[in-house]
């Protein structure tokens, strides 16, 4: 099985578990803020998707393929239900997921994305990470320096920065750059599926960003008929990092209510 690597965050073993999936070029450090929110009501598991993070890396990108190797880790640690909390790409996976195992899935909590095709919107970010020469940088600020020819937005590139790690005197990115460039259309197709996921949704927009649009309703609808949303105001695409008490508030009211 390829390895996902993952965190548990627990004080009992008699609460329920909840899941927390990051998206793009991230990993499970970047959903820290929202997952403190949690650990009094929850178990907590964390998980770095495939070919970002700590996980190992693979050779093809698809939506079932990652949503399997999160189930086997899931049914390797003998967990039977969880609620399930996905951001952006991650967002996408918990969905598939859903779709794949009503069973395991007592509550799905999507983050700012809709189980649609998106545009191509990241061309300038892979042109930046393939500027960043790894193999002669010497320091983060070389590389922040090389991002910024392509990627202006500097908390954009903070984000990105997280992922290089230094070993054995080599720079190297945590993410798998070159599949995930190869099959960039892949991971910005819509999510296809003949069976709908009829267990409680909630879809969480951030206010400012154009991530999880009206025009998106009718897919949205027709795949997780049991859907709900709702907006976090004063946030973007972020909205875990911008308001993490407030999006956490809005998630255990919904799996509460």
């Amino acid at each position: 099985m390829t390895k996902v690597n993952y965190q548990i965050h627990s004080d009992s073993s008699d609460k329920p578990w909840i899941l927390l999936i990051h998206g793009l070029f991230g990993s499970l450090d970047n959903l820290t803020a929202l997952r403190r929110q949690f650990t009094e009501t929850f178990q907590v598991l964390s998980v770095d998707l495939p070919d970002h993070g700590k996980s190992a890396f693979t050779q093809t990108f698809s939506f079932a393929q990652y949503a399997k190797l999160i189930s086997e880790l899931v049914d390797s640690l003998k967990i039977t239900q969880l609620s399930l909390v996905g951001h952006s790409l991650g967002g996408k996976v918990a969905m598939q997921l859903a779709i794949n195992q009503p069973e395991l899935i007592s509550h799905l909590i999507v983050l700012d994305i809709a189980p649609v095709q998106y545009p191509a919107n990241h061309s300038n970010v892979f042109q930046g990470l393939n500027n960043v020469m790894l193999s002669d940088i010497t320091s983060r600020k070389e590389a922040d320096i090389a991002l910024s020819n392509y990627v202006v937005d500097s908390s954009t590139r903070q984000f990105l920065l997280k992922s290089l790690y230094h070993e054995n005197d080599i720079w190297k990115w945590r993410f798998n750059l070159t599949l995930l460039e190869k099959d960039y259309g892949k991971l910005s197709a819509a999510i296809g599926s003949e069976q709908p996921y009829v267990g409680p949704v909630l879809f969480i927009k951030g206010e400012n960003s154009d991530y999880l649009l009206p025009e998106y309703k009718k897919e949205v609808l027709k795949l997780f008929p049991n859907s709900q949303s709702r907006m976090i105001s004063d946030t973007g695409h972020w909205l875990h990092a911008e308001k993490p008490e407030l999006c956490a508030k809005v998630i255990l009211a919904f799996i509460f209510k």
